[in-house]
């Protein structure tokens, strides 16, 4: 079916989104599911539009960085740090959570979340002010990364809010004892920095995130744990807030998310996925961004290698991330974006059958 949408744009994925909404919240005859992601597809909308216009008059403008695909220069001076307009109306969110539950471990996430988008920020904030494609040095932003990630992740294993058995299903659990904590900081920090990576065609990662978080959120709901039932409030909150961006951020992109957007919304899946023993699942889920951020770690290591034993560094893509390479390859962006959507969506059918068959 998916591979029969010939244009899968916008449209498409928040029509396809919705109408799985619609299914979920009837099998789990829970229509305040449809209702919180309708309320935050809303307030995103809201919040993007009059954002786009503060961004403007502010002149937060996207700087190119420097041997980017030429097909991005054009793209030099789009506002951006539209992250900004996703993941505060969010954090509010959290926070009245937090404060309503009492709860040590929403407290937790509200503070990682809110770590990341400041580095996120820092990292846009200034590469706006040097007029660079760089804010944060690459060391910088991961100690930064690194001291959030350690600090929630000892917080919540002390607590026992970090369940070290791996559950692929029911008849394979996998004990990791000890080594949940280097897991756990694998997890938070890679796939932050793999949405990250992936932020770089128009609607790429936005839309990656709103299937993710539809699919991670429908996920938990599978757990029929009611004490795990807020979380899946929360992927269905960003879910809608990704697709409200996606209007004004899918190609031609009006405005960027930024560093701001993307650290943050990589940190929220992660966390989210760690505090309810869904990493198995979520590593599924976001096999696109794991892509991404593995292209990267082939082409620096091969690189690497073959410079050291032939004195020349070799190349297995053109460029990385991988969606660098097939631009260069001569594939339109849009297409490239419509293909790794439908790849996701696929993934998140695959991720779901397997939770129901295993």
């Amino acid at each position: 079916m998916i591979g029969k949408i010939k244009k899968f744009n916008f449209e498409s994925l928040l029509i396809l989104n919705t109408f799985a909404l619609v299914v979920t919240s009837y099998f789990f005859n829970n229509f305040y599911l449809l209702g919180v992601f309708t309320l935050f597809f809303s307030i995103s909308l809201f919040t993007t539009k009059n954002g786009l216009k503060m961004i403007k008059k502010l002149n937060l403008l996207q700087n190119i960085k420097t041997g980017a695909p030429a097909n991005h220069y054009k793209k030099s001076d789009t506002p951006t740090m539209g992250g900004v307009f996703m993941i505060i109306p969010f954090l509010i969110f959290l926070l009245i959570i937090t404060i309503d539950l009492g709860s040590l471990k929403f407290l937790l996430l509200f503070m990682t979340i809110l770590g990341f988008f400041i580095t996120g920020f820092l990292d846009d904030y200034l590469s706006i002010k040097n007029k660079e494609n760089t804010g944060l040095k690459t060391m910088e932003k991961f100690l930064l990364q690194s001291i959030i990630s350690i600090t929630f992740i000892l917080l919540a294993y002390e607590k026992n809010l970090i369940d070290p058995l791996i559950i692929i299903s029911d008849s394979l659990v996998i004990n990791m004892n000890i080594f949940i904590l280097p897991i756990s900081f694998l997890v938070l920090v890679g796939i932050s920095n793999s949405v990250n990576l992936t932020d770089g065609l128009d609607g790429l990662a936005a839309g990656c995130s709103g299937i993710v978080f539809y699919g991670l959120g429908t996920e938990i709901l599978m757990k029929d744990q009611p004490e795990l039932f807020v979380f899946s409030i929360l992927c269905y909150a960003m879910s809608g807030i990704c697709l409200g961006f996606l209007k004004y951020n899918s190609y031609p992109a009006k405005i960027f998310m930024g560093d701001t957007g993307s650290l943050s919304i990589g940190a929220i899946l992660g966390s989210i996925a760690l505090l309810t023993n869904s990493v198995f699942t979520l590593s599924i889920f976001s096999g696109i961004f794991i892509l991404e951020a593995l292209s990267v770690i082939i082409q620096v290591g091969f690189f690497k290698i073959t410079k050291k034993l032939f004195h020349r560094g070799k190349r297995v893509f053109l460029m990385t991330p991988l969606h660098h390479h097939f631009e260069l390859k001569g594939v339109k962006e849009q297409k490239i974006v419509e293909i790794f959507w439908k790849i996701n969506v696929l993934l998140i059918i695959l991720g779901i059958v397997l939770k129901i068959n295993l």
